[in-house]
């Protein structure tokens, strides 16, 4: 089969419909567009939501959801990214921010314990997951809540 072989499946595609080509193309004075009111006019431009001015479904639908202004929001980091700190570090979330582990502080740092940690270190961090922890203490590093 070759490109210009390929044509469409029987029936899948109709010719448009060719309005205002007089009486007898069944199209003819009006062409499909009814007698009068604004969809007969020329140039008409109405959204897809309008409703003739009643109040359009979307503002009369409840609205639904919750953002809680008071949530805090932390900086994450998994623990196989620590790797990269020699034995004996103490990584806190200054020496995170300096080295662009973790971009914005917001409020504070929570280590997940995504990954595996090879290194003895410390840890200095806001929060972290009780699988973080584990793996830590296993690698013989502490942790330590601010």
């Amino acid at each position: 089969m070759k490109l210009h072989e390929l044509k469409p499946t029987p029936g899948s595609t109709k010719n448009s419909k060719r309005v205002g080509r007089g009486m007898s193309s069944g199209n003819g004075k009006t062409a499909g567009r009814g007698q009068d009111g604004q969809r007969s006019r020329s140039g008409r431009k109405l959204r897809m939501d309008f409703e003739g001015g009643q109040t359009p479904l979307y503002k009369r639908l409840r609205k639904v959801g919750f953002k809680n202004p008071h949530r805090k929001v932390y900086a994450t980091i998994n623990i196989d990214r620590l790797n990269q700190y020699k034995d004996g570090t103490t990584v806190t979330p200054e020496l995170l921010l300096k080295d662009r582990m973790v971009r914005k502080m917001n409020q504070g740092v929570k280590v997940l314990g995504n990954g595996k940690l090879d290194k003895k270190i410390t840890v200095k961090a806001h929060k972290f997951t009780a699988s973080a922890e584990e793996k830590i203490k296993a690698a013989g590093g502490t942790i330590e809540v601010i």
